[in-house]
């Protein structure tokens, strides 16, 4: 049956599936949508909260091997600015982010200057550009004593947890375990949603902020006790989570698309 016939393709739907009413007209056992328990795609909630995870632009201490923590982060590389400067772009062209109602990013230099290069993409009807709220929870991993150490530096000075086989060793003192970073960026992504219900969220922050909240928001086995996905997520890509009365549901992960230059 063709998309132009109105009527749902498979176990899928309607756009809004939540109304299984009888059309007027339809007949009385006529409805759009298959029964909950077998649909395949779910409804769209209107009061939903929208929150759009930016990885940063390639980083200073991404590409000179060094751990970037609060010491070690020196912010973004001019290839790292101009992937962020891309995104914006076509967010800022497409619309698809205007009237962001709140701006988040983690305190690393290299998460609050993608924040501050989006920003102006950001502004809705009003042209009121969004502030930059800073948030530790939205940090990569706490790196403690490793912080601001080569790779090199840090392989000599500790022994280096295999988080596959013990997730729940720290990476060096005063840092951060593999499970407790996931737990910890659970937290702070709810937080944020329950702050701002109802809203579009942009939130600046790590590849590994963004693995964390695969692994706690999607039925993923052992996924806050240690599971590992070993993603490749890009600079400047986006992951789009939708949140509300059906609970945490994925959007949309690693949308690395630039603008494309128009031709003639």
């Amino acid at each position: 049956m063709s998309a132009s016939s109105g009527s749902f393709d498979g176990l899928t739907g309607t756009a809004d599936n939540s109304d299984r009413r009888p059309r007027p007209g339809s007949g009385a056992g006529s409805v759009l949508a298959p029964p909950p328990g077998i649909a395949t795609s779910a409804p769209v909630h209107q009061e939903s909260t929208r929150l759009v995870l930016v990885r940063h632009g390639e980083a200073v201490c991404n590409v000179s091997g060094v751990c970037g923590g609060p010491r070690g982060c020196t912010g973004l590389t001019e290839r790292g600015r101009i992937q962020v400067e891309g995104l914006r772009d076509r967010v800022g062209a497409t619309g698809e982010l205007a009237g962001c109602q709140a701006l988040y990013a983690s305190i690393l230099p290299r998460a609050t200057e993608t924040a501050a290069l989006l920003a102006p993409a950001l502004c809705g009807e009003a042209g009121i550009v969004p502030e930059v709220t800073t948030d530790c929870g939205l940090c990569e991993l706490h790196p403690g004593a490793a912080d601001g150490l080569t790779w090199e530096e840090y392989a000599q000075a500790f022994a280096a947890p295999n988080w596959d086989i013990d997730p729940g060793r720290a990476i060096a003192p005063g840092g951060e375990s593999w499970t407790g970073f996931v737990n910890r960026v659970s937290i702070a992504l709810q937080a944020v949603a329950d702050r701002h219900r109802g809203q579009l969220v942009v939130m600046a922050c790590h590849a590994g902020v963004i693995e964390a909240s695969l692994l706690s928001k999607l039925p993923v086995a052992g996924g806050i006790g240690g599971a590992r996905l070993h993603l490749a997520t890009a600079h400047a890509s986006m992951t789009t989570w939708e949140t509300g009365l059906g609970g945490w549901r994925l959007l949309g992960y690693n949308d690395s698309a630039r603008l494309l230059p128009v031709s003639g």
